[in-house]
């Protein structure tokens, strides 16, 4: 294994799931690179790796939720530009909607339990396989499918209950 072709593509997914857990940009920044030092400080442990990637985010993960649990009193504020863009050729009606919606799937991903939301990451944005995903959780892939099943069903109940109610 090599550092510069193994590792270092990590980098980005380590800071997004990171991100996903602590809402923090520079927390999440901190995290990559702290996970990505302690791999090449176990550098003459790779051999015995199953996965890098896997050990990497389940690095990630732990020390995100150790870095949370550390700061639970301190809510980090959503950046405007975390919310994404809506498609600028869109009406106003349209982009002001699909602002809005973004602005609730962020606020309703905060509110699911951190294991459903990084699932949900993981296959939603890094599209990683059911296994690589267990592998990450460690964790059995009809776990990860029970795991997202729910996730996904709390996201779509919560924005049925605000159209039902036209907010």
């Amino acid at each position: 294994m090599d550092f510069r072709d193994d590792v270092l593509p990590l980098k980005d997914k380590l800071y997004r799931l990171a991100y996903q857990i602590v809402w923090d940009t520079a927390e999440a920044e901190d995290i990559a690179q702290e996970v990505m030092i302690r791999v090449w400080g176990k550098r003459d442990e790779w051999a015995q790796l199953g996965s890098m990637e896997a050990y990497c985010l389940a690095a990630a993960r732990n020390l995100s939720l150790d870095r949370k649990a550390r700061k639970e009193s301190h809510h980090a504020v959503l950046e405007p530009e975390a919310c994404g863009r809506a498609d600028e050729s869109a009406d106003p009606h349209a982009r002001l909607v699909g602002k809005e919606r973004m602005v609730l799937l962020r606020r309703f991903l905060r509110q699911l339990p951190e294991k459903q939301r990084t699932a949900l990451m993981l296959r939603e944005v890094e599209e990683m396989s059911y296994k690589e995903i267990a592998d990450a959780l460690r964790c059995t892939e009809a776990q990860v499918k029970v795991t997202l099943f729910r996730a996904r069903q709390k996201l779509k109940q919560w924005f049925e209950e605000i159209e039902g109610y036209g907010l």
